[in-house]
């Protein structure tokens, strides 16, 4: 069965417009906020879903002007999260993570496993569809936006001697920051697009302030179904723009950068459980005036929906 060309066109327009979303960066001079927020593939869930995510992110730094100084940096994000719709049009969702950090430089190694931040976005469903076309196609949409707030529940103690260094190991941000998002699934039979925007508003903690970020994905996916049991293979792309940190109000060099992956996975959804993973690798970056590197980044999930 070959794609319908409605939904390539869809696929290919909101790639190119938008590109859960990894909102972590980690090496010594790149801006590394500490948080994790990405969804990917959203799981099918009628009212409330609860869940556990597992995520890791790989890095490695080398200065340009001196290859003795270097970071081999390992991230890993053991996260809970959650959806309560409150009413047809009004959703909450919750994320909880403990983060597992590892950095290992010229220095030494270094980690630190903590809380992180929590965050809660409240989003509303501002398109909902379900129709049928001349060629008997079932396609339905929906579009969720909105936005919430970061809490600093994550320790951030930073090295006042050496705080852009210390402020990337840290298991929070110090800051109260805000986040604005958009969520949009498109399904045409058993083909579906799914789509997340976020833009990260980060405010200052000692000082330091981390750059603003936004994020994209697109993932399409092809529904399988057996009895109880539907198959949700997908590939995807993911797109990241991190501007500068601050320190002082003065902009850090160095702590900019950008990239594009590309993502494969699968999400498999029972009657009130969905099990989900996939893998992220680089297309194209330039972290840290291409000083740093991003590697291969990988998420899984259990989910539980009622």
């Amino acid at each position: 069965m070959s794609i319908p060309i409605i939904v390539m066109k869809k696929f290919l327009l909101i790639c190119f417009l938008a590109g859960s979303i990894n909102q972590t960066f980690a090496c010594d001079i790149c801006g590394c906020s500490s948080g994790n927020y990405f969804i990917g593939p959203f799981p099918q869930f009628r009212k409330h879903f609860f869940g556990t995510r597992y995520s890791f992110r790989s890095f490695h730094t080398r200065l340009a002007n001196d290859a003795t100084q270097f970071s081999n940096d390992f991230y890993q994000t053991l996260e809970f999260w959650g959806g309560y719709n409150i009413s047809k049009k009004w959703q909450v969702l919750t994320f909880i993570p403990y983060n597992i950090n590892r950095q290992s430089s010229d220095d030494g190694i270094k980690k630190n496993n903590a809380l992180g931040d929590i965050s809660i976005i409240i989003n509303y469903d501002l398109l909902n569809t379900r129709k049928g076309d001349k060629h008997d196609n079932r396609i339905s949409q929906q579009l969720w936006i909105g936005g919430g707030i970061k809490i600093p529940t994550g320790k951030f103690s930073v090295d006042a001697n050496d705080i852009v260094p210390t402020a990337n190991n840290q298991a929070g941000s110090g800051s109260v920051d805000f986040i604005l998002n958009a969520m949009y699934t498109y399904h045409i039979n058993d083909w579906g697009i799914n789509t997340n925007m976020n833009y990260k508003i980060n405010r200052s903690a000692d000082q330091f302030k981390f750059g603003n970020r936004f994020s994209s994905s697109a993932f399409v996916f092809y529904s399988v179904s057996k009895p109880a049991t539907t198959f949700n293979p997908n590939l995807g792309v993911l797109y990241e723009n991190l501007s500068s940190s601050k320190l002082n109000k003065f902009k850090v060099d160095g702590t900019d950068g950008n990239a594009l992956l590309a993502s494969a996975g699968m999400e498999i959804n029972f009657a009130k459980m969905a099990i989900g993973f996939n893998t992220q690798l680089p297309v194209t970056q330039n972290f840290s005036n291409n000083q740093t590197s991003t590697r291969i980044r990988g998420m899984a999930h259990v989910t539980f929906t009622f």
